[in-house]
């Protein structure tokens, strides 16, 4: 009988140590996963721009705590615009949907003591949806795209960006090493 609480109390001992490392993988798993999503999104609405021959565009509008996407196809040739959107020419392809309906303690945003990707771009701040001085992640029928970057951060300090590179529209995503201070591709 000794035996077996003394086992017990062993097992009880290594699963309370192994607890925090397990839920700092849980995390990282459901950021990166969120950061995928995004970037797949991305990618879908790139491509209906190219497979209609016409302009798209994710919309990023900020809610209470936190961003609603959604994708515009351009309904009258002059790119998806704001006030289009808002009168229904430039139609809803998908509706807005938010990070935390897919992947809970995942949101857009950016720690404080997060750099910037590269040199000679803006760091996130206070915003992470960082596509210029718009809320519009525009791509064109010849695959190109408004450049930008969209930070997502998870619990436990996980930070991922989504990068949109503006002459190929390439969608990468950059996660970021805190023990090295720098930027990683995946």
């Amino acid at each position: 009988m000794l035996e077996l609480v003394f086992t017990a109390g062993l097992l009880s001992t290594v699963a309370a140590m192994a607890l925090p490392s397990f839920d700092r993988a849980i995390a990282d798993a459901r950021a990166l996963g969120a950061a995928r999503y995004v970037a797949g999104r991305l990618r879908e609405a790139r491509m209906e721009a190219v497979k209609r021959s016409a302009n798209t565009a994710v919309r990023f509008a900020s809610g209470d705590d936190d961003y609603a996407f959604s994708v515009h196809l351009d309904g009258n040739g002059d790119g998806v615009r704001r006030q289009d959107i808002d009168r229904g020419i430039d139609v809803e392809l998908r509706p807005p949907e938010r990070l935390a309906t897919h992947f809970r303690h995942v949101e857009f945003g950016a720690f404080e003591d997060v750099p910037a990707p590269d040199t000679g771009s803006t760091p996130p701040g206070d915003d992470p949806i960082r596509i210029g001085s718009t809320d519009l992640l525009a791509f064109t029928p010849l695959g190109t795209a408004t450049p930008g970057s969209l930070y997502l951060r998870g619990s436990g300090g996980v930070q991922y960006a989504v990068r949109v590179l503006g002459g190929t529209g390439r969608v990468r995503i950059l996660v970021f090493d805190r023990a090295r201070r720098r930027w990683r591709t995946l």
